[in-house]
């Protein structure tokens, strides 16, 4: 039986290392980036680890697109422009780079792309404004590769919660935080979306802590409406001309 293979980015500690380690246990061969490895917004580098990754296994039949970093919990106009700008390359450039290079070796049919997303996306908050614009258009491309029509592959928005990691435990807004979300709701859904249980939520989002495999299956034999879990315009009602 040949071994399947994930390809997790920033996995060297937080989340992903805890993911990497949960598709291990779970029989995927886990090729781990990190900036060490290639930096994801380095597009010659991704390129050479990707094809590296397929010249050792053949076939990718995962990618978890994890590597991503947060700007100054401060208003747009304190913010620092280069500082403002990395956290863009890093969580819209490096997944879209990462996804570009492993699509054509992707396991037909099966294989699949989960974008570590977060709830960020959809909240207006003069604050971290990067990281919130950025997990925005993530959204974004996940819905345009895996909804609808044009769909290219099986991808997902997948938002951990807030886990216990040095990220969180440094952001202003989770100061005195005692509930966590627990790693492993986490890779709940990751395995549950890996083995195809979940194919029904392509191009939307999930969260854990949330969300289970079991309310998700229920929710999607129930039926899910074209913009259900998706980044989009809201109209104002059936008279919008922007229906």
């Amino acid at each position: 039986m040949t071994t399947p293979v994930a390809v997790v980015t920033g996995a060297s500690r937080g989340i992903g290392a805890h993911l990497a380690d949960a598709l291990e246990k779970d029989g995927y061969a886990v090729e781990r980036g990190s900036r060490s490895t290639a930096e994801v917004t380095d597009r010659e580098a991704v390129q050479a680890w990707v094809a590296d990754i397929v010249e050792r296994h053949g076939r990718i039949d995962l990618l978890v697109n994890n590597a991503g970093v947060i700007d100054a919990e401060i208003p747009l106009v304190d913010s620092d422009p280069d500082e403002w700008w990395r956290t863009v390359e890093t969580n819209v450039r490096g997944p879209y780079l990462m996804t570009r290079a492993v699509l054509p070796h992707l396991a037909r049919g099966t294989g699949r792309i989960v974008n570590l997303n977060s709830g960020a996306a959809y909240r207006n908050v003069d604050a971290a404004t990067a990281y919130n614009l950025s997990k925005g258009a993530l959204a974004r491309l996940t819905s345009q590769l895996g909804l609808g029509e044009g769909r290219t592959a099986l991808v997902f928005d997948l938002a951990p919660g807030v886990v216990r990691t040095d990220m969180t435990l440094a952001m202003t807004m989770h100061r005195g935080r005692t509930e966590w979300t627990s790693p492993t709701e986490v890779s709940d859904l990751l395995l549950a979306i890996a083995h195809g249980d979940l194919d029904a939520w392509s191009g939307r989002m999930v969260r854990a802590g949330t969300d289970t495999v079991e309310s998700l299956r229920a929710r999607a034999a129930a039926g899910l409406g074209e913009t259900d879990r998706t980044l989009g315009l809201v109209p104002w009602g059936q008279d919008d001309p922007l229906r």
